[in-house]
């Protein structure tokens, strides 16, 4: 007579949604006109209204979860306004504004400056190139920085000057993913259970990415983070916006989605095809709002 085979099982963790704050930019402009980033080719045509439909069922989506959304007026000649996470970067109220690479984008920054300023943030003008949130992420206690593209090491002094916090830096090294935030994705926004977070914020990232030794710190730093394929990569996958609980992710990136599953999280796909024709996605798209506590 056979024994029946003991099946280990695997409990994923209970998972927790917060309300997050987020600004956003209608993409009435949106249009494809230069090359910044390798996804960018102004030959292939490009569809405003399409783009605008894609973006408010983001910004919908959003909304439908608990989380409060701010809009930021779209200005006519800055077609890539509606990526707004290069908008600024702000920790507890205070606001650090954007110095663009390239002057395609250069008067975005003013514009983003004005508003931070309106809505009351303490708000910060730099002196280093950066690209706000497309190349800062707050992940814990600590800021991860990427350069090689956009970014200057330079910011990554000054950004952590400006908020008193560990900076960590990053170095990309494919083109295609030019920001930080389109090869890391931060799966916990919160941490620590006295906060109702998990003891350790967690992230999602593509190792090759990035060079060596920043592959290697983040082996080390985050030893149970969720490494994502080449091919989940290369759709955008990683540039996702999670509130704990729901991923916002593109509904290309099959195995970055059974993945989050088998972590706990909720993943919920939406299409911005043809806004990642600019190299953008739902990240890009998503400036979070951290407000003084």
């Amino acid at each position: 007579m056979s024994t029946p085979e003991t099946v280990a099982t695997t409990t994923a963790p209970t998972r927790t949604a917060y309300r997050r704050h987020y600004l956003m930019c209608r993409p009435e402009h949106f249009t494809v006109s230069y090359t910044i980033n390798p996804w960018m080719e102004p030959a292939k045509p490009t569809d405003t209204a399409r783009a605008v439909a894609q973006w408010q069922k983001l910004h919908d989506l959003y909304l439908e979860l608990g989380h409060e959304v701010e809009l930021i007026e779209p200005l006519a000649g800055y077609p890539d306004m509606v990526y707004t996470a290069n908008g600024g970067f702000l920790i507890d109220g205070r606001a650090y504004v954007p110095r663009f690479r390239f002057t395609e984008r250069a008067g975005e920054a003013p514009a983003f400056a004005e508003w931070f300023r309106a809505h009351g943030y303490d708000t910060v003008v730099p002196e280093e190139v950066n690209e706000g949130e497309g190349d800062f992420l707050l992940v814990g206690d600590v800021i991860l920085a990427g350069t090689g593209f956009r970014s200057t090491g330079d910011s990554h002094r000054e950004v952590g000057e400006v908020f008193g916090r560990e900076v960590v830096s990053l170095t990309l090294v494919d083109p295609r993913f030019y920001h930080l935030d389109t090869a890391i994705a931060v799966l916990d926004p919160v941490q620590g259970v006295e906060n109702g977070g998990p003891e350790r914020a967690n992230i999602a990232y593509l190792p090759h990415a990035f060079d060596e030794a920043s592959q290697r710190e983040l082996a080390e730093r985050f030893p149970d983070a969720i490494r994502v394929s080449d091919a989940d990569g290369a759709v955008f996958g990683l540039n996702s916006a999670s509130d704990g609980y729901n991923v916002i992710i593109s509904p290309r990136a099959t195995g970055f989605e059974k993945q989050l599953r088998e972590r706990g999280y909720n993943p919920i796909m939406i299409d911005l095809s043809e806004l990642l024709l600019g190299g953008g996605g739902i990240k890009c798209c998503t400036l979070e709002l951290r407000d003084a506590k």
